[in-house]
């Protein structure tokens, strides 16, 4: 999915990450709370998400409020998670300037050595993030642009009021 953030100031940045679950809760991802959406994420807990299906024509766009998940939760992931994978989120400072691709790879080859056999620990800078949805609007495809786009928002009794948007 797209995941769309910003800053205190309001500039927006997007970039792709991998969609998590959702549930009656929210929509979830993980990611380094350090990187450019943590440190936005911190700023300006809000977010705008795109899931798309070009082949079917059809997309979902959420916008929300977002939460950390549980420790909980976020260590159940990561364990789920292939060994290399665990490795490479301990091992890169993402978002960060580094000195090489070498040195990333050196830093993933220490920690292989060091972990071999073992559990890679939850990085204290690694987890999930919620976000809880304020609308979400179906949109299908339909021939000469006359799409259909049928649009949620969450009322504060805790419903929501469907309503049709022209395309």
């Amino acid at each position: 999915m797209t995941i769309a953030t910003s800053d205190r100031s309001g500039q927006p940045s997007a970039r792709m990450v991998l969609l998590r679950g959702f549930d009656e809760r929210g929509f979830g991802f993980f990611t380094n709370y350090e990187s450019h959406k943590g440190r936005e994420l911190a700023e300006n807990p809000r977010a705008a998400l795109v899931v798309y299906w070009p082949k079917l024509g059809r997309q979902v766009r959420i916008t929300g409020d977002v939460v950390k998940q549980s420790a909980a939760e976020s260590t159940t992931y990561f364990h789920s998670r292939p060994l290399a994978s665990q490795i490479s989120a301990l091992a890169s400072p993402q978002s960060q300037v580094i000195p090489s691709r070498a040195s990333l790879e050196e830093a993933v080859a220490r920690l292989e050595k060091k972990y071999e056999g073992g559990v890679v620990p939850l990085p204290d800078n690694w987890g999930g993030y919620r976000v809880i949805p304020r609308t979400i609007e179906f949109w299908m495809h339909r021939d000469n642009r006359l799409h259909d786009r049928i649009r949620y928002t969450r009322q504060a009794t805790g419903g929501w009021r469907i309503e049709r948007l022209a395309p």
